[in-house]
């Protein structure tokens, strides 16, 4: 599966779906495609977005504990895009992360 474009696909859907100003984890995007295992594999598959036509807010999505993870280099821009949408982040990590959570499997038929 590693690569798969037609899985890759469904995760960009599900992030393009991530209203502004809201978060969701990798692993609510992994249990919302009935994939709860595969929480890394959305991962690898938000690090491809770059080139994408229709753009992904891969800054929206975030590790379970409302943590920015990833490339080291990338936590800035992730950082600085989410506080233009109005997401406080405090140490790499969202601010108020439960309330701004936005869950797929609740918002969202797949």
């Amino acid at each position: 599966m590693q690569n798969d474009p037609d899985f890759n696909k469904l995760v960009f859907d599900i992030a393009r779906s991530i209203p502004k100003g809201r978060v969701t984890s990798y692993g609510a995007i992994a249990k919302a495609l009935g994939k709860g295992n595969l929480s890394r594999m959305v991962g690898r598959a938000m690090g491809l977005v770059d080139g994408e036509k229709k753009p992904v807010p891969f800054q929206r999505v975030v590790n379970s504990q409302g943590y920015l993870t990833g490339d080291p280099r990338h936590i800035a821009v992730r950082r600085k895009l989410l506080e233009k949408e109005g997401v406080e982040i405090k140490n790499d990590k969202v601010v108020n992360f439960r309330n701004i959570f936005w869950d797929p499997s609740e918002e969202i038929d797949i």
